[in-house]
């Protein structure tokens, strides 16, 4: 209907055809398919002209009506989509900016219920949530059947024994990691890999001390600085202080996962609100993330 709208509009099959961004040919198969539809003939044509029938002029009205009703049915489909709420989870971080960024796109539900990244993501593919900030492997996150944007990255940082606040090289820092697979995956997978490219002592626990007074007593009981989880750590005590890590730089990059088969507007609209891209992050040739991260496999691609 919008084709034969449009030729009757210019009244010539090559300006309609641009018009409708389709080649010439196929708008000229797509009218004849539609004349055989209706069992009448809508346009007279030769070479020079063309001109509405009788019947095409008698149905031309009908026509843009019935496509201004389809348009109006679309419209109120995307506005029941933006006020059905998108439900967002997360692990520990969340852009320090999500309201402005999402503000007259979408009604926001972040969901209170913070888990591991690996639980957030399985919500999304069972569709207990409709995103969820986290981390993950790209071949884990596809086989769940997620498609994967990059929206933060949090610098990692060291605490350690001491009053020295300078730099430390990664070489010379632990990483822990924890037997309890459950809660610490994300984390044991992203410490073992970095302990294995840069030569930092990767360090086995079983108290949960990933966070928490645990982890500041395997700082002092390890005598050197020790990793920081991206959990968000409170202050350290007085006997021990934060170290940037170089040579190279951890980073922890966060992404916006969302079912690849998702169709509603409104997801769609904050999955593309929240995305940025890697240099915006500060994340190049002098910083460390995960040979498992998207964006990496993106960038080497």
């Amino acid at each position: 209907m919008r084709y034969f709208v449009a030729v009757a509009d210019e009244l010539h099959f090559g300006r309609a055809a641009e018009r409708l961004h389709i080649a010439g040919p196929s708008l000229s198969q797509q009218i004849k398919a539609l004349e055989s539809d209706l069992g009448v003939r809508l346009f007279d044509r030769d070479r020079r002209s063309v001109a509405l029938t009788a019947s095409g002029e008698a149905l031309l009205p009908k026509a843009r009506a019935l496509l201004a009703q389809a348009d109006d049915l679309r419209r109120s489909a995307v506005g029941m989509a933006a006020r059905e709420p998108v439900r967002l989870g997360y692990v520990s971080w969340l852009p320090a900016d999500l309201s402005a960024r999402v503000a007259g796109i979408a009604q926001l539900h972040v969901d209170t219920w913070v888990l591991p990244s690996h639980t957030q993501a399985r919500r999304v593919a069972e569709h207990g949530l409709d995103l969820a900030i986290c981390w993950g492997r790209s071949a884990e996150l596809a086989d769940l059947g997620l498609q994967i944007r990059l929206v933060g990255a949090e610098r990692m940082h060291t605490v350690a024994p001491g009053p020295d606040t300078g730099d430390v090289r990664a070489r010379d820092i632990a990483v822990l990691v924890d037997a309890d697979v459950a809660s610490w995956d994300s984390w044991n997978i992203y410490a073992e890999e970095f302990a294995a490219d840069t030569g930092a002592r990767l360090v086995h626990i079983t108290d949960g001390g990933i966070t928490g007074p645990a982890f500041f007593d395997h700082v002092r009981r390890l005598r050197r600085p020790v990793l920081n989880s991206p959990k968000g750590l409170t202050a350290p005590p007085r006997d021990l202080t934060v170290r940037p890590v170089v040579d190279p730089a951890p980073h922890w990059a966060w992404f916006l996962v969302a079912r690849t088969d998702e169709t509603r507007g409104a997801v769609l609209a904050v999955l593309e609100a929240l995305a940025t891209d890697a240099a915006s992050l500060g994340l190049d040739a002098s910083t460390w993330t995960s040979a498992a991260d998207p964006h990496r496999r993106a960038a080497a691609t």
